[in-house]
């Protein structure tokens, strides 16, 4: 044989990155866990499946130069799922008020920090963006002289809460962020993996009309919440020494992916929602502004396409961009007959923003 013979071929065999190391062991114990706890099958599968993806999305956002590491995100995603169980079920499950103000020193926690660290690396900040800043900067101004603002926007994903922070202290506005009042429905407040994230937030708790009229026995009660959720948004409005902002989606829900075209289409403005707060705004004897929001987020957190009516649905995570557009000042459009004019036009400036964010962004 010369010594020209034929070398053997090398055999390449991929090493496992090391988030695929921390992700599986995690997830080992994890289910050693869930196990001992006695959880059942469609708990343990909902909580890996969130690991996963979580693990993903971190290993997606690191490869980009974000500092987020395998140890980090097992240390975020094992807390996450911590004060899940101790929060959000069992003897010691959080109970939330109609009015509830964000949670910085509960049992040593901080939970407004825990839940914008935890989705701030799954954020492509800097292909994020915030758009109409002067009319950001004009509210922020109201507020700061002590008159109210509206954030009418159309909602995204569980994750908007944080995305708001997020991007408003990119743009040096982190602290006011902080403030914002949000309008939250029932799930967020009794799902057992949202409710560390809603305890960091101040909320302002609802139901929504599709799950007042979802059991006829308990209708009365959760109308009755609803009143008192707005005497003390009414109270909040009516403080002539500090203004605040409110967010709310007068959809009710999140928007959905359009199955047929895979769009995600804004979901339409409900008027009565709209004329409800401009009715708060007269009650407050408070200078009231208004202003559209437009928000895209869907992909961070992508919702289950059809509605489901209960809780516990399976999430996902992926690092992408975000991108968030503050309209101009609302006109005071519409008198008692033509109402719809101004609901119409809160919807059209939501939808201008939005379109100006898709374009931006692709």
């Amino acid at each position: 044989m010369s010594s020209e013979s034929a070398v053997a071929e090398t055999t390449v065999v991929e090493t496992p990155s090391e988030f695929d190391v921390v992700r599986q062991a995690t997830v080992g114990a994890l289910k050693e866990q869930l196990e001992a706890a006695k959880a059942s099958p469609e708990l343990v599968g909902g909580l890996v499946h969130f690991v996963n993806e979580y693990f993903n999305a971190m290993s997606v956002s690191n490869a980009d130069g974000n500092d987020v590491t395998a140890k980090s995100t097992a240390e975020q995603i094992m807390k996450a799922i911590k004060f899940g169980m101790t929060y959000g079920s069992g003897k010691d499950k959080f109970r939330f008020g109609v009015q509830h103000r964000s949670l910085r020193d509960h049992d040593g926690i901080d939970f407004h920090e825990f839940g914008c660290d935890f989705f701030r690396p799954a954020m492509n900040l800097e292909k994020s963006p915030v758009l109409g800043q002067e009319n950001l900067k004009e509210l922020m101004e109201f507020v700061k002289q002590g008159d109210n603002v509206v954030l009418f926007a159309n909602h995204q994903s569980e994750a908007d809460p944080q995305v708001v922070s997020c991007l408003l202290e990119k743009v040096g506005y982190g602290d006011e962020a902080a403030e914002i009042f949000f309008v939250a429905g029932h799930k967020v407040t009794t799902d057992t993996l949202a409710i560390p994230f809603s305890m960091g937030r101040n909320l302002i708790c609802i139901h929504s009309k599709k799950h007042i009229d979802n059991d006829q026995e308990t209708k009365p009660m959760k109308q009755k919440q609803n009143l008192m959720a707005m005497s003390s948004m009414l109270e909040l409005l009516r403080n002539p020494e500090k203004g605040c902002i409110i967010w709310v989606a007068p959809s009710g829900g999140r928007d959905r992916r359009d199955l047929k075209t895979n769009e995600v289409p804004i979901a339409p403005f409900d008027q009565k929602t709209i004329d409800m707060f401009r009715l708060m705004g007269n009650k407050s004897k408070q200078p009231m502004h208004y202003y559209s929001l437009s928000m895209v987020t869907y992909d961070i957190c992508p919702p289950p396409d059809y509605v489901e009516a209960g809780t516990g649905e399976q999430r996902n995570v992926r690092y992408v961009p975000v991108g968030l557009s503050f309209s101009k000042e609302l006109e005071n459009l519409g008198g008692v007959e033509s109402r719809h004019l101004f609901t119409e036009q809160a919807q059209e400036e939501c939808q201008k923003g939005y379109d100006d964010l898709l374009k931006e962004m692709n």
